[in-house]
């Protein structure tokens, strides 16, 4: 089964499997986007459960593969300016340097090649830019014996339990760590601020 049929199967339960257990972590993650006005990309937008809680100021494009999910985002945009697009967050139907800023919650580990989908964002953010991350996350060397074992069924269906951060960071060198805390269950959620040079 592919991503895109199964999280079409997924998308009626989605809101109600996660919205209340991430809301605030989703907050503090998109607080951290900047005061000036500027374009925004939502990458893996999905049920648009981000939307009402977006400054007004910017021009946001949220991308999906799945458009069931988009069409269930669509109403949570109330008056924010937002462009749905279905798309592959690994191949960016953008060209270089198109965003000030991209937002990448809950996405780097749905994806099959979370890398790529990290690079893509990276070249379409401009320099400058900031990239706010909230996912899920095994830390390096950590055993997670449970997750290790539950993965290669749960990234069939709906996430992978084996994406690696800081794996991911040296690839893309142009990208700099600004600040990473911890989200929920025990540090393995984590809300991630990176910058373009």
């Amino acid at each position: 089964m592919s991503l895109k049929h199964s999280y079409t199967l997924i998308a009626p339960f989605y809101d109600a499997a996660i919205a209340r257990a991430t809301l605030a972590a989703r907050q503090r993650s998109l607080s951290a986007l900047p005061a000036p006005p500027g374009r925004v990309l939502l990458a893996g937008v999905g049920t648009g459960l981000d939307l009402p809680h977006l400054p007004p100021q910017h021009h946001y494009v949220g991308l999906d593969l799945n458009l069931t999910m988009l069409r269930r985002a669509l109403p949570r945009a109330g008056a924010v300016d937002f462009l749905p697009l279905q798309g592959d967050a690994q191949r960016l139907p953008f060209a270089d340097d198109s965003f000030d800023s991209a937002v990448l919650h809950l996405i780097l580990a749905v994806v099959p090649e979370p890398a790529h989908c990290f690079a893509e964002v990276a070249r379409v953010l401009k320099p400058g830019g900031r990239l706010l991350v909230f996912d899920k996350f095994l830390r390096r060397g950590q055993p997670a014996v449970l997750r290790r074992l539950a993965n290669p069924l749960l990234r069939r269906i709906a996430t992978r339990l084996d994406v690696v951060f800081e794996d991911l960071l040296p690839a893309e060198p142009g990208l700099i760590l600004e600040d990473d805390q911890p989200a929920l269950a025990g540090g393995w959620f984590r809300l991630i601020r990176l910058g373009k040079r």
